[in-house]
């Protein structure tokens, strides 16, 4: 089972090193938008520095966003989803390893990145490790909350749209705490408590995440 596991892991890293753009275009896009707000509202460091971890939250949580809609999809149109579906391994430990695939070409660069666009948003330097550390947190949990609307939307035309609207909500917590644990380090006082919740919730989504997005799929392949 873990072969496998590793197995399919390889297969989609190949596929994204091959395909090129996607992860760049996360990585562009996530950028982007963090640059917007020093041209949009001024390049006061006050100002910047108190929106900060905020700013960098919301841009994190749409650049995944802007790279589910893939995470099935490109598998359906080409046939090898059923394939997937087809071999003698659960259908979540093969979801699993896509998701994980997904993390490791946009969770992980978008936490590679954070520092330096840290920088750009005048975050006091005792918030970086916070901020990393919740980034490490809660970007995996994006990638696995994702996988279950990308689950559900898959084959779904301009399911993109549909697939924001499922996933939007239940992204809500993360960002509550991932926000939550970098204030609070600027302000002196234990970021652990949010970190904490931070990490519960990326436990349930590894258990329950994997499961109900290869039941979506079941569904769609029916």
């Amino acid at each position: 089972m873990l072969a496998a596991f590793l197995a399919v892991v390889r297969r989609d890293l190949l596929l994204a090193r091959r395909q090129g753009g996607a992860s760049l275009l996360v990585i562009a896009f996530f950028v982007m938008v963090i640059m917007l707000f020093p041209l949009g509202i001024g390049p006061e460091p006050e100002m910047l520095s108190r929106i900060a971890s905020g700013v960098i939250w919301v841009a994190a949580l749409l650049s995944v966003l802007l790279s589910l809609d893939r995470l099935f999809q490109a598998d359906l149109e080409d046939g090898s989803l059923d394939h997937l579906a087809l071999l003698p391994v659960p259908l979540p430990v093969i979801v699993a390893a896509k998701i994980a695939a997904h993390w490791l070409t946009t969770g992980l660069p978008l936490i590679l990145a954070t520092p330096v666009l840290a920088l750009l948003m005048q975050l006091p330097f005792e918030g970086f490790a916070t901020l990393v550390a919740a980034m490490a947190l809660g970007t995996p949990t994006l990638s696995l909350i994702g996988a279950i609307g990308a689950a559900l939307t898959v084959g779904v035309r301009r399911g993109g749209v549909l697939l924001t609207l499922i996933v939007t909500p239940l992204y809500i917590p993360v960002l509550i705490f991932g926000v939550g644990a970098v204030e609070a380090a600027l302000q002196d006082f234990d970021p652990a408590a949010n970190l904490f919740f931070l990490a519960a919730i990326l436990l349930g989504a590894i258990v329950m995440a994997p499961m109900a997005a290869a039941w979506a799929l079941r569904l769609a392949l029916d």
